[in-house]
């Protein structure tokens, strides 16, 4: 995920990138074609506040952010595909932003009416629904939201809520985990249809409507036949609904507003549709006639929950993408031609502009900017083809969607993803991509904690140095000054909560590479991070020993005598060649399906130990030794490039040359290690989801299987026999992870005994 740019990066920052720069290096080097690239989602609130306190225009800001982060990125060691690079407050971008919302228009999904809206005061703008926390605050100003009544634009997400909905069961989606669970929490069930109907004046039929009201019902056959819209006393519409009505867009008669109490709408509801009961009612009263009426006046009629909102995307704010809208007097709101594309910043300020289609010189172009998730819902694909001028992406480069791997927080999980998948079941929906879902795998990482300190009562936080430890264990502190107790926990990085760490301080004590290793080590990536010096030491002390084994075998090496090989040189040669493949199996598995990175970095530390477990005539001479020592060096580059680099260099001089690696390349271009094919794996035997046994087998037998052969050599491993016993065999699942193993899960269950279930029934009876 790209990153605003604030100017600094966090130890957030330095984690998400850091993962996905061993990813894509990892993917590199076992020959896949890598598109791994870096942008800048620029637009938004922050930049235009902070550009405001300071007195400089928000692009120069922005622009002066860009650059420093980019400086900070390079100097991790990030192989970004610079050349690809886009920020969403070019006019190169958001010209294509501005295309996609015309789309929308086109297809009705892009619409303008009188709304309840959610009002941030202190930031003065509209929020989405989204953006509004379980105690009605704004999700980043933190001010209590109020409830206004506002013309505003809004994008109609809900016209694919039951796409997105059974979307989410797509095998495609690999390891989404629990962002699964909130993606259908948020779309909630699809069980009703939602409608627009016009509020219009009682006094004169002719008028245009005053607003829109947007009703729900599971018995979209009985609309025609509503009889009034129920909404709360508290509703914006209940302070002057005397003289309003509602027009039932499938009959054109006005039906009354009732007001209810409070206490009998649920808090997703605003409105209720008043139909007759379902007695001495027709069976069939056309409920696809009314869908797809309504459908073609465009205005619902798709499948949806009751809670899911249309997306309101209209912000009060000047840095952000302009809505490519122009209000005629005459022909009312009119989309800017795609050819008078992009509408720019300062365009927006323009008093007057000649309307596209009767040419009234005394137009108004549109003043409200979209909320900045209409960029980021559509940025990885113009990564694919950043520098068109012609087209948002050429259709032959989308054959490579979806995203193999999309890595970012958390925090994403319903707004960011939610928009993004809304936008690629759109463009799949008109031909521009070929698939619904725009992301493959979701590798979610974790937050980076630091230490906080917070006097006891008053909850006043401390730096770390006006803080006494009294007992590490328990965790256990006091105030210097004061002597007051103070509590001890591990929260979020903030400047608020002085617990944050600079990663340049970091890098500038520690080197970019152990700053690497720190951050991916000891921790799953999904997992949080508690950013604590008490983890360095034991990867700094593996780089050392490393350090020391490339220096120990080039001295050996070079030695003027040989040292005599004993009889047991064979045997430990044996060894090594067991080691480097073990671990290597360990280590592929972790990189290339969990993505456990601090696993991977585990495996390659037992590499590392049996490695240095070499008696001296091996490490001197021995091939396998000197094989095992270049798989180590060759495995550690995605994480820690640099030193690998250099590692490389000292062990490559001292190297006797054969066929097994390319020697005179650079460690970054050798090919990614692979198990041989006389090695032993696994192919591992459960049932039911139980893990009862493993039978070995070379590699090469292995990798030749097929599922048949893999589930019915499962079936003789005598645990798996034993486990079964007398149920009944329904069918059975295997996973092939090539060149490393296959796991075999069989569902069995018992059938049903007769005699019981007599038994059954009679205790029942």
């Amino acid at each position: 995920m790209f990153p605003y740019p604030s100017g600094n990066l966090h130890m957030g920052h330095v984690r998400v990138y850091t993962i996905s720069d061993a990813m894509a290096r990892f993917f590199r080097m076992c020959g896949k074609n890598v598109l791994h690239p870096m942008g800048w989602d620029a637009f938004g609130l922050p930049a235009e506040n902070a550009a405001r306190e300071r007195g400089i225009p928000a692009d120069k800001w922005t622009e002066s952010n860009i650059e420093k982060m980019k400086q900070q990125l390079e100097k991790l060691g990030c192989s970004f595909d610079w050349r690809r690079e886009l920020a969403t407050c070019s006019p190169e971008y958001y010209k294509w932003t501005q295309y996609l919302f015309l789309r929308l228009y086109r297809e009705g999904l892009a619409y303008q009416r009188e709304a309840l809206v959610n009002w941030d005061p202190v930031d003065e703008t509209v929020l989405a629904d989204e953006q509004v926390d379980e105690n009605g605050c704004s999700w980043r100003s933190g001010a209590k939201v109020e409830k206004r009544l506002l013309r505003q634009w809004f994008i109609r997400t809900t016209r694919f809520a039951k796409e997105l909905l059974e979307g989410l069961d797509n095998p495609i989606l690999e390891d989404w985990r629990d962002i699964v669970k909130l993606q259908k929490h948020w779309i909630g069930d699809c069980n009703g249809y939602s409608f627009d109907f016009a509020v219009v004046s009682h006094q004169a039929d002719q008028q245009p409507p005053i607003s829109t009201i947007s009703v729900w019902t599971q018995k979209p056959e009985l609309v025609k036949m509503s009889s009034f819209v129920a909404i709360s006393k508290n509703h914006p519409l209940a302070q002057n609904c005397d003289g309003l009505a509602v027009q039932n867009p499938f009959t054109g008669q006005q039906i009354p507003f009732v007001i209810q109490e409070d206490e009998d709408f649920p808090p997703e509801c605003n409105a209720f549709l008043g139909i007759p009961t379902l007695e001495s009612l027709p069976e069939d009263l056309g409920a696809a006639e009314v869908l797809k009426k309504a459908q073609e006046l465009r205005i619902g009629g798709f499948p949806v929950s009751s809670k899911l909102k249309d997306w309101l995307i209209s912000r009060q704010r000047t840095w952000g993408t302009p809505i490519p809208i122009i209000h005629c007097p005459d022909c009312g709101p009119v989309p800017v031609p795609e050819e008078s594309l992009p509408v720019t910043l300062e365009n927006t300020q323009e008093d007057k502009v000649s309307c596209p289609k009767c040419k009234n010189p005394g137009a108004k172009r549109e003043k409200d900017t979209m909320d900045t998730f209409v960029d980021s819902s559509w940025y990885f694909l113009r990564f694919l083809d950043s520098k068109n001028s012609q087209e948002i992406f050429r259709k032959d480069l989308v054959k490579s969607m979806p995203v193999d791997l999309y890595i970012g927080g958390k925090e994403h999980a319903v707004l960011h993803l939610y928009y993004a998948r809304f936008m690629n079941h759109f463009l799949n929906s008109i031909g521009l991509v070929p698939e619904k879902e725009p992301f493959k795998r979701l590798l979610v990482q974790g937050m980076v904690m630091g230490r906080s300190f917070r006097v006891k009562g008053s909850g006043k936080y401390l730096p770390e140095s006006e803080v006494e430890i009294i007992d590490e264990k328990r965790n256990k502190a006091m105030e210097k000054v004061s002597g007051k107790p103070v509590v001890v926990t591990w929260e979020k990085m903030s400047k608020s909560k002085l617990n944050g760490v600079d990663p340049e301080d970091v890098i500038e004590e520690l080197g970019v590479d152990a700053t690497r290793l720190v951050i991916l080590g000891d921790v799953a990536p999904f997992s949080h991070r508690n950013w604590s010096r008490a983890t360095f030491q034991g990867l700094i002390n593996w780089q050392k020993r490393l350090w020391m084994t490339v220096h120990d075998f080039c001295l050996s090496r070079r030695a003027d005598g040989k040292v005599e090989k004993s009889a047991q040189f064979a045997e430990e040669e044996a060894k090594l060649w067991d080691a480097r493949n073990y671990y290597i199996t360990g280590a592929t598995f972790h990189f290339r399906h969990t993505h456990q990175l601090s696993v991977a970095i585990s495996k390659m530390q037992g590499l590392t130990n049996s490695i240095r477990r070499a008696p001296p005539d091996v490490v001197q001479s021995g091939k396998e030794y000197q094989r095992a020592l270049a798989t180590q060096i060759i495995m550690l580059a995605p994480l820690a490039p640099h030193f690998a680099s250099e590692l490389w260099v000292r062990f490559a001089s001292a190297v006797e040359k054969d066929d097994f690696l390319a020697w005179d390349e650079d460690v970054l271009h050798q090919r990614w290690p692979e198990v041989e094919a006389e090695y032993h794996l696994d192919l591992t035997a459960k049932v039911n989801g139980v893990e009862l046994g493993v039978r070995k087998f070379p590699r090469r037998l292995l990798d030749a299987m097929t599922k048949e052969e893999a589930t019915k050599t499962a079936l003789t491993v005598p645990e798996v026999i034993k486990f079964i016993g007398e149920k009944k065999i329904l069918d059975a699942t295997v996973e092939f992870y090539p060149g490393l193993e296959i796991v075999v899960n069989v569902h069995a269950k018992f059938p049903p005994r007769q005699k019981e279930v007599e038994e059954k029934l009679q205790e029942m009876c």
